[in-house]
């Protein structure tokens, strides 16, 4: 029986959403962002794991991912489930690092390729004990070593994550257990695939123990479990006989306080099994469980149920999932804008300060105001202009300092900063600026090579004016070309450096060249200050935190939305509404 009945355009929804969150980025360290991306590889992991494999196969196999916190003796469970050893179980910790998947042999078909959990690799294991190895059990062995990157024991994290695979007729058709690591784990690596199956299943069954039933890990699985309303059972585990009742029902109260009392509930007795380290419990310990599982693979009503349930519930989750998204990129995309608008109003401020200090003859000062008041007959016209070309590297460089305090203080007092100094965001290196050093080398560097630019522009200007004007001009042009930039550069009280191109050149084209001359230096300025300003940028529009993922997320839930109402009004609508109720 068919667990859900899909239309395309439902399927098609959920993949632009899915394309819609994978796009999401969170750099900013803002408060919550760390969350935000937590839920959207959550969210991820659903999607590709769970929901969209089952709504493109809703006759697949149910899945039973088999979850808890460290030692619980989820990979004893299994083992007792199947009847023999399929995944290891010991007092070593972590025991399970790679997730074991057992199904029948007529549902080997459903997981051997990439259906669900498309991240990792598949691996076949010969038979750990019971009947005799098939023929092909020590292919399938090797191949699972060499692929896991193991040999003799070593550990297999340093290998590809991958998922091992056993059938055994012990299942019933249409059920798969899974052992995941565990969710608590001490690696890293443990704890993000533990999450990651558990966002692959159909059916949650949580493992707790006697000892650690009210710790906060359990619960934590349990209220997302509750929040994603997922079919669910827990497993009360290791359970002494003399406290069974005791805890059992100490147990029910805090799933009741939790809205979770119509939670199915099984406990397992301590045995001397539970702590050999053999992996196996007698039958009849595990008897409730494997009884309640077996009925949601063989009866169709409980089956469609099981799978109905999750996959509905995860539907109903993402509104509020990606609504987060959203809003936790909305807020990037601000602080990023925020954090932008600092620097280009730092820099905008430096050119106006630049072209002030121009204005008022800032540039005509100390050794360029000595040679100009000796020009031509103590100092030659290239003296002038070197000087000019230093004063006017010194002016830009300094104000790229002050614009750059200025955004590092205004960064400082916003949440947002990555820093308290401008920062390589893209990379996560802190790159200062203006700091002393090669960094302030290369940026006069780059000013006084912009400057001498300006500088050959301006002679080459005098030059062209002089041939226009064939005035019969008795100095040469980089004469003219001091002149002309004291004209420029010196303020007030650079009216005689006016008169004498004037004098020389005419008046039209004394003035015509100092509009041009004008022009000139606000456009090297500018290339200069704002250079530097795109330099600064470049980190920010390298994260992409533009408004375009928050517009993408909503129209994706938009337009899912409206494929669920109409797959709600169609054929199979009752069947959809019928798990709503069911819930």
């Amino acid at each position: 029986m068919a667990i859900l009945n899909v239309r395309p355009e439902l399927l098609d929804a959920l993949s632009a959403l899915r394309d819609g969150v994978a796009a999401a980025r969170f750099p900013l360290p803002l408060p919550g962002a760390d969350r935000a991306a937590r839920s959207r590889d959550e969210l991820l992991a659903q999607l590709d794991d769970y929901l969209m494999p089952r709504l493109r196969a809703p006759k697949a196999p149910l899945l039973a991912v088999v979850g808890g916190s460290t030692g619980a003796g989820k990979s004893t469970l299994v083992n007792s489930l199947v009847g023999r050893r399929v995944s290891e179980a010991g007092v070593l910790r972590p025991t399970t690092r790679t997730p074991v998947l057992v199904c029948h042999p007529e549902d080997e078909h459903w997981f051997a390729g990439q259906r669900v959990l498309p991240r990792l690799g598949r691996v076949w294991m010969p038979r750990q004990d019971g009947p005799a190895a098939g023929p092909d059990d020590d292919v399938r062995g090797c191949a699972a070593e060499e692929l896991l990157g193991t040999d003799d024991g070593q550990d297999e994290e340093e290998g590809e994550r991958a998922l091992r695979i056993e059938t055994d007729a012990a299942l019933p058709p249409g059920l798969a257990l899974l052992d995941a690591p565990d969710i608590d784990s001490l690696v890293a690596a443990n704890r993000d695939l533990a999450a990651e199956l558990l966002c692959a299943a159909d059916i949650w069954v949580l493992v707790t123990t006697a000892a650690r039933y009210a710790d906060a890990v359990p619960w934590h699985l349990l209220r997302t479990a509750r929040e994603y309303d997922v079919t669910l059972v827990t497993v009360l585990d290791r359970v002494p006989h003399q406290i069974a009742s005791d805890v059992a029902r100490q147990y029910g109260s805090l799933l009741i306080r939790e809205g979770l009392a119509d939670v199915p509930r099984f406990t397992v007795p301590e045995l001397p099994e539970s702590a050999a380290g053999s992996g196996l419990l007698p039958a009849t310990a595990v008897a409730g469980l494997r009884n309640w599982l077996t009925q949601r693979a063989l009866d169709p009503a409980a089956r469609a149920v099981a799978g109905r349930r999750t996959a509905a519930g995860a539907l109903a989750s993402l509104r509020s999932r990606v609504a987060s998204l959203a809003n936790a990129s909305a807020a990037q995309h601000a602080a990023a804008m925020r954090l932008t608008g600092h620097i280009e109003e730092a820099y905008e401020e430096a050119r106006v300060r630049v072209r002030r200090n121009i204005a008022v003859g800032e540039l005509l000062a100390g050794d360029a105001a000595a040679l100009w008041r000796g020009f031509p007959v103590d100092s030659r016209a290239e003296e002038v202009l070197d000087a000019f070309e230093a004063g006017l590297t010194t002016l830009l460089a300094s104000s790229v300092a002050a614009a750059d305090e200025r955004v590092a203080e205004a960064w400082r007092q916003d949440p947002a900063s990555p820093g308290t100094e401008i920062t390589d965001i893209a990379t996560g290196r802190a790159v200062r600026s203006t700091r002393a050093g090669q960094d302030a080398a290369d940026g006069r560097g780059r000013m006084n090579l912009l400057v001498r630019r300006w500088r050959r522009c301006l002679e080459e200007l005098s030059e062209e004016e002089a041939r226009a004007v064939d005035h019969g001009f008795g100095r040469d042009a980089e004469e003219a070309t001091a002149m002309l930039a004291t004209a420029l550069v010196g303020g007030g009280q650079a009216a005689g450096a006016y008169r004498a191109l004037a004098a020389a050149f005419g008046e039209p084209s004394a003035r015509r060249l100092r509009e041009c001359g004008i022009r000139l230096l606000a456009t090297y300025v500018e290339r200069a200050l704002y250079g530097e300003r795109d330099r600064r940028l470049a980190p920010l529009d390298a994260l992409e935190a533009g408004p375009d993922p928050q517009v993408d997320l909503i129209a994706a839930l938009s337009v899912l939305r409206k494929a669920e109402a109409a797959a709600r009004s169609g054929p199979g609508a009752r069947k959809l509404s019928q798990s709503q109720t069911e819930r």
